[in-house]
């Protein structure tokens, strides 16, 4: 097994396919949201804190801090550990800055594409819900209720089908050049994401033993 950076579409399954390789694999999942959030958490981050006075003005976090909570993940945890990188590099001067910091820690990461076509990434993504407490994703409204009372189910503001459609469009456009790289570098091999999520987690687990 190898790092692995998770590609496709919204809606695909990467966070369910990431949680199920952290539990059955012992990989350790790197979520820009999520670390994000930790640093700015920590009150003696440098880095974190750094980070906090950029949002707080409104301003967008640029690739090359993005780069610089990567270097600081790779730095925090052992050489030897397994990573699934989760919807990053997203475009192709992320994904040179990237390949920079993974190259300088001896990590170099096996491509993962979950396909699925943008017809069910529109199906899937408008009928989502989440729970405010767990950040947990469910297909429908009333998977959500099953599990969460009515006050934690909620659906994203952009999950909304024109909504949708624009993120559909910067995808194609900003990472599908990315994925084309990892594909002509050799370090790319592709899943099913149409099927069962048992399925796909075992059509993954086989193509990334052989990739």
């Amino acid at each position: 097994m190898r790092d692995l950076i998770l590609f496709g579409v919204q809606g695909c399954g990467k966070g369910t396919q990431s949680r199920i390789l952290a539990e059955r694999g012992g990989y350790k999942v790197f979520e820009t949201g999520k670390e994000l959030r930790a640093l700015t958490a920590d009150a003696s981050s440098e880095l974190g804190q750094k980070i906090k006075g950029i949002i707080e003005v409104g301003n967008l976090v640029s690739d090359e801090v993005v780069i610089e909570i990567v270097e600081n993940f790779l730095q925090n945890i052992p050489a030897e550990q397994q990573v699934i990188f989760d919807g990053l590099p997203r475009k192709v001067t992320q994904k040179d800055l990237f390949e920079e910091v993974v190259a300088r820690h001896g990590r170099q990461p096996l491509g993962v594409l979950i396909q699925i076509s943008d017809e069910l990434a529109l199906q899937r993504l408008s009928g989502r819900h989440m729970s405010k407490a767990t950040g947990k994703i469910y297909p429908s409204k009333e998977a959500a209720l099953l599990e969460c009372p009515a006050e934690d189910v909620y659906q994203r503001a952009d999950d909304t089908p024109d909504a949708i459609k624009t993120r559909l469009k910067n995808y194609h456009t900003e990472t599908q050049p990315v994925i084309d790289w990892y594909q002509q570098q050799g370090r790319l091999v592709e899943v099913r994401g149409d099927q069962a999520t048992e399925a796909v987690t075992e059509e993954l687990i086989n193509r990334i033993s052989h990739g």
